[in-house]
């Protein structure tokens, strides 16, 4: 062959790679946008649910399940999304899960009474679990195992982990400067453009032959929802609640029975090979222990910062706005971080000012203020988490089979909303018997007793990865080594 029909070829190579990236950052946005919109409707609503009382006549009991109908639907549609992607097509099952979610929140938003409002929750968690599993599928599937994909997953990371905590912010600028109805309008133009992009943008994944496990997915659709509501039930009523206890005993039974369905099905809606993996099964286990405490903190520093420090909801928002920009932050360092350290160092250095971070918040009292006792702790646990979780999820999805990444991204999210559902569960049970009898110190004792008991939490997930994810001779430990770029 002649030089001159090699140098065209050769010119050519570096646009045709910085078209690829530019794509590929494309899709990546638009995921990535997708997900954050998800994950704000988990906490955005907190701070209106003052208003959204007033305006649809909610009783005090009943407002909580403003929250708990998008926890339920999500959490519990989760598996099935998977699966869905799986078998249908990633990017079509992505589609019509930001359709539906766009369209629950447009309902949501033009709610005149609390049952309406309900059912547009459900919808909005429904649609969001048919989404998300295809978002970090489609990742995997996008950017090769190594420094790219660490650094797609540290953006990740950041939107799934700092969202919650922006998701704060946000919530109190729309309630306190236009209407808690705009809390649920804002995802309709963002979910519209998402939905038109995604067709032009995104590549269709290759469908994997096969049909949905009915039986498997009613099993675990039905147990994932009755041990959602349990610990909701549990949270709110104690644990000696005998609707919660029975509602926990049902969906053991229903899991039990659909991991023994899994282990003989030809073609498993979660395929239990996933578990085999020691690092990877303890990976699942770190997330649930982490998001444990992470949700139960937030629920309490934020009553914190607003019943004892005084703060207004929009004050309240921003002073979590120290943690994002940590998480956020560091979350963009970690690409570097990975292809210079083993993965299982990182997690274990990330994990210690999380320890610390948590344990300084179980000091606080009435006369605790933000700047020495908030602000502090709060930046040492963003900073962790950004360390934390890139190779984490990195270590849930590394080696695993391409017609069974729908599946292993269903089941990060899994642990991460049952992680969080459980946590909030035990930490307000904690803090409520700690802060009897009623009154401001108890009252702020039993916040200090949730957050011992989230350091604790977070100390287990050190242990699991220091046992469960260590490195064997010679290994990385917690995810695949970065591979070297051919030349």
């Amino acid at each position: 062959m002649s030089t001159s029909s090699i140098m065209p070829t050769t010119r050519q190579l570096p646009g045709r790679r910085g078209a690829l990236r530019d794509q590929r950052g494309l899709a990546l946005a638009i995921v990535l946008g997708a997900q954050l919109m998800i994950i704000l409707d988990m906490t955005v609503v907190n701070i209106a649910l003052p208003s959204i009382a007033r305006g649809l006549h909610f009783s005090t009991p009943s407002l909580s399940w403003v929250l708990n109908a998008y926890t339920l639907t999500f959490g519990g549609l989760l598996l099935l999304g998977g699966r869905a992607g799986d078998i249908l097509g990633r990017r079509r099952v992505f589609v019509a899960g930001i359709a539906l979610f766009t369209a629950a929140s447009l309902a949501g938003g033009l709610a005149q009474s609390a049952g309406w409002l309900l059912a547009a929750r459900a919808a909005q968690g429904a649609g969001g679990a048919i989404a998300s599993p295809a978002v970090l599928a489609m990742i995997t599937a996008s950017f090769a195992d190594g420094r790219e994909r660490a650094r797609a997953l540290g953006v990740y990371t950041a939107v799934v982990m700092g969202g919650g905590s922006l998701g704060l912010v946000l919530g109190g600028v729309i309630t306190e400067w236009v209407s808690w109805r705009w809390v649920l309008f804002v995802n309709v133009p963002i979910g519209i453009l998402v939905a038109l992009a995604a067709p032009v943008i995104l590549p269709e994944t290759a469908r994997q032959p096969g049909h949905f496990d009915v039986t498997g997915a009613l099993a675990s659709t039905s147990g994932m929802v009755l041990l959602v509501y349990g610990i909701i039930r549990a949270a709110a009523d104690g644990w000696g609640n005998e609707l919660a206890l029975g509602t926990l005993a049902a969906a053991a039974v229903l899991l039990t029975g659909f991991l023994y369905h899994e282990s003989r099905a030809r073609q498993p809606i979660t395929p239990l090979r996933l578990f085999a993996d020691r690092r990877r099964a303890g990976s699942y286990l770190t997330r649930l222990l982490i998001v444990a405490g992470m949700f139960g903190m937030f629920f309490f520093l934020t009553q914190f910062v607003q019943d004892v420090l005084g703060f207004s909801p929009l004050r309240a928002g921003i002073s979590f706005l120290p943690m994002t920009a940590a998480l956020f932050g560091v979350s963009r360092l970690s690409p570097r971080l990975v292809s210079r350290f083993r993965p299982w160092a990182l997690m274990v250095t990330g994990m210690l000012p999380v320890v610390a971070g948590m344990t300084w918040l179980s000091r606080i009292s009435p006369g605790t203020g933000y700047l020495a006792g908030v602000l502090g702790p709060m930046v040492l646990i963003g900073a962790g988490m950004g360390v934390v979780f890139v190779p984490l999820t990195m270590a849930s999805l590394s080696g695993v089979r391409p017609e069974d990444s729908g599946a292993a991204s269903s089941m990060v999210n899994v642990m991460q909303q049952v992680g969080g559902s459980l946590g909030l569960a035990i930490l307000v049970t904690a803090a409520s018997t700690a802060g009897r009898p009623a009154g401001h110190a108890a009252v702020v004792h039993g916040m200090s007793s949730a957050f011992t008991l989230a350091a604790v939490l977070d100390v287990l997930a050190l242990l699991v990865i220091l046992t469960v994810m260590r490195a064997g001779p010679g290994g990385q430990g917690g995810g695949a080594a970065p591979r070297p770029v051919s030349r």
